[in-house]
């Protein structure tokens, strides 16, 4: 018997140093040289020290020589919440950067994000957002995401993460940043639209819909931090869910970062949740489910759970929860090393190269914009406007111009911007671009937060006197963003009212939307003919939107996100299950079920064929792959862009799926006449299910293939695959 115990007893010897020596294999040498000196320091911290090292922009650590990181957000360009120098290059906002369809235009905008960042001392950013957005608008955070469809978030977040934190040599160098993935995880879905409502729903939905944005950030981009949402996952708040941090994210996935809390999500375990009954059992709490670092903005004392005041005394009398403190201490100090902050001195800011902002970086900023523009509506082809056959334009409406704000930042940039050295409003941009050659009327109208009609006989006195109306509306940073929900998605205030006096003169009507989610503009769609969703563009928005009108830009941009006829419809999305039963066949008995305008839609100036797809294998075994081409030729008279999108759908399969799903997609540009192929992968990764074990899997049988310019049918051409 002893004989068999100690065999037992050698051979988990044997398998625990085999499994060590797998772990120090798969670590690089530099890996293994940063463990061994985080081991090292780990010892000859004290308590206090080691519980000091867990909240964001922890004080350095004079008697051990441990660093200062400081944090600050980039979500579309460095954003410093609290210590801010200013004149940082603010890019177009998420969901415009997505309404691109170009992921290395994020990736590159992150990367001269990552420098200005480094020229001010932040190491640490809380950026990207890769929530997919469920198909409720009226959840003020839309703006903050790359849209509506999982693999769309997934090659912009994996972009942005590449150009934040750099990859392969590059990664964390004096140039790049550690770059922090939210809202982990399902952070939109909730019943209300409300930011931070609680998520209720299948893991088939979590596995589906919002994981693959975050598992390809662990897998493909290495992400370095990643930021529990606010919220409970059916029932347990996501801050101390082991189930979703340990057992999917770190077991799973293979995250071996950091997890930072959302702003006071540990002590809100107490608060919001009411599971801890005090600070300390939420800090037990949040501690054993792995997260790391608690964020609490402004270091409020009262709102913070890792601290010296809450955690030590319990430590003391119960020493094998140490170990905790000495985890999350590790990974935090890991992040310090990976960056270079131990081997450099802290930079002294050049305020003056700063506040000069970066010429580079705001042209690219202005590049963007330019790609970024939708057009949604071109009746009777009134844009471009011909600045040699109209006289005078009227450019009225809340949203046309902004001044510069005596603190914060501009309305008009949307959530999460810093405060760039200038910004050129549409009104700024048209001016500049007609120079005196047009003469402009400029007439506000109304406010966007005020019901009075005071502006109308202006407005349309403006309208009047001119040969063509830019009518530039929409919403703010007042009306959307963060913690800024609605129950209606209608125009704010009277801009309804305004659109329909300036119509009613006759004149030729470009609306012009700057906003930051999709609105129920049912009376523009129907009598304004032309429109430009522009969303939040930047700090050059004005220069782009100009070139838009005046055709020195042809729109090539591209809905990320479905806009729905009304909040009745909600939630309005493309990823749709078979829903055809009972009565009206899963239709709206008084109203079209359809959106407003659809995911993936977008018009030129000029036209563009597609030809029939085409397989170079038409039949390939489960494991095997294949690809799919088509033609598209710009029928047109105008150079243009063309985003061609490929959706799957597998046929007939053993459980329900989405009708079909995006799975590749290209930006291509064509002269007049120019005739390009567009070719897509199939394989794995593009035909996989979760079968009813929750298994990635490709099962035989046909697969239907649609390529084509938008997720409706109408624009889609198909081709069926079929897998044995």
């Amino acid at each position: 018997m002893k004989k068999i115990i100690v065999l037992a007893l050698l051979s988990c010897v044997l398998l625990a140093c085999n499994s060590q020596q797998k772990e120090n294999k798969a670590m690089s040498q530099e890996d293994s040289e940063i463990a061994n000196k985080v081991e090292a320091l780990i010892s000859k911290m004290t308590l206090d020290e080691k519980i000091a090292e867990m909240t964001q922009d922890a004080p350095a650590n004079d008697r051990l020589g441990i660093p200062y990181m400081k944090y600050g957000e980039a979500l579309h360009g460095l954003w410093l919440v609290l210590d801010y120098y200013g004149n940082t290059t603010v890019y177009p906002q998420a969901i415009a950067a997505a309404s691109t369809w170009e992921p290395e235009l994020v990736k590159k905008m992150a990367s001269q994000t990552a420098i200005e960042a480094r020229t001010l001392g932040v190491t640490h950013c809380y950026s990207p957002n890769l929530d997919v957005i469920s198909g409720d608008p009226r959840y003020g955070r839309v703006e903050e995401s790359y849209g509506e469809d999982p693999y769309l978030v997934s090659r912009m977040g994996v972009a942005f993460i590449q150009g934040l934190q750099g990859m392969g040599d590059e990664q964390y160098d004096e140039n790049h940043v550690l770059a922090t993935a939210k809202h982990f995880i399902g952070y939109p879905e909730n019943r209300r639209g409300i930011n931070g409502g609680f998520s209720d729903m299948s893991e088939r939905r979590l596995r589906e819909v919002y994981l693959p944005p975050f598992e390809a950030a662990i897998k493909e981009a290495q992400i370095g931090s990643i930021m529990p949402g606010h919220q409970d996952y059916n029932g347990i708040p996501n801050h101390m869910n082991t189930w979703l941090l340990k057992d999917i994210l770190r077991d799973e996935l293979g995250f071996n970062g950091l997890i930072v809390s959302d702003n006071n999500d540990i002590a809100r375990l107490g608060t919001m949740h009411f599971i801890a009954e005090n600070r300390t059992k939420a800090a037990l709490l949040g501690l054993k489910a792995g997260v790391d670092m608690d964020l609490v903005i402004g270091k409020i004392e009262k709102l913070a759970a890792y601290n010296n005041n809450v955690l030590k005394d319990t430590i003391i009398k119960n020493p094998e929860l140490e170990k905790y403190i000495d985890k999350a201490t590790s990974r935090i100090l890991t992040a310090k090393y990976k960056l270079g902050l131990f081997d450099t001195e802290p930079k002294e800011i050049d305020t003056e190269t700063v506040n000069a902002g970066k010429k580079e970086h705001q042209e690219f900023s202005y590049e963007m914009a330019k790609k970024a523009i939708i057009l949604l509506k071109n009746e009777g082809n009134v844009l471009p406007l011909d600045m040699s056959k109209i006289k005078s334009l009227a450019v009225i409406g809340p949203n046309a111009h902004e001044d510069r704000p005596k603190k914060g930042t501009y309305s008009l940039l949307g959530g999460y911007s810093g405060l760039p050295p200038f910004y050129v409003s549409a009104l700024d941009g048209i001016k500049a671009k007609v120079g005196d050659k047009v003469k402009i009327n400029y007439a506000k109208g109304c406010d966007l937060l005020s019901n009075s009609k005071a502006g109308f006989p202006a407005a349309i006195s403006a309208a009047k006197k001119s040969d063509a109306v830019i009518l530039v509306i929409g919403g703010s940073r007042r009306t959307g963003g963060e913690g800024a929900d609605r129950d209606n998605l209608d125009l704010y205030g009277v801009q309804k009212e305004l659109v329909a006096a300036i119509h009613k003169t006759g004149k030729p009507v470009v609306a012009v939307l700057i906003n930051g989610r999709p609105l129920s503009i049912n009376y523009v769609a129907e009598n304004i003919p032309s429109i430009l969703e522009t969303w939040y563009l930047g700090m050059r928005s004005g220069d782009a939107i100009a070139d838009a009108i005046f055709g020195d830009v042809n729109p090539g941009g591209k809905l990320t996100v479905s806009f729905p006829r009304s909040v009745g419809q909600l939630p309005v999305t493309y990823l749709e299950r078979p829903d055809f039963i009972g009565s009206g066949k899963g239709l709206f008995i008084n109203s079209d079920k359809s959106p407003l305008f659809p995911f993936g839609y977008g018009l030129s100036y000029t036209t563009f064929k597609y030809g029939t797809p085409k397989f170079e294998n038409a039949v390939i075994e489960t494991d095997g792959s294949t690809t799919v081409s088509i033609e598209v030729t710009n029928t047109g008279k105008r150079a243009g862009d063309e985003i061609v999108q490929m959706y799957v759908r597998d046929d007939f399969a053993s459980v329900g799926r989405y009708n079909k799903m995006l799975k590749g997609f290209e930006r291509i540009s064509l002269q007049p006449g120019e005739t390009k192929t567009v070719t897509f992968t199939l394989g794995f990764n593009e035909l996989n299910i979760l079968n009813q074990e929750m298994k990635k899997v490709v099962e035989p049988g046909t697969f239907t293939i649609s390529v084509g310019s938008s997720s409706q049918e109408k624009d889609l051409h198909t081709a069926v695959l079929k897998v044995k």
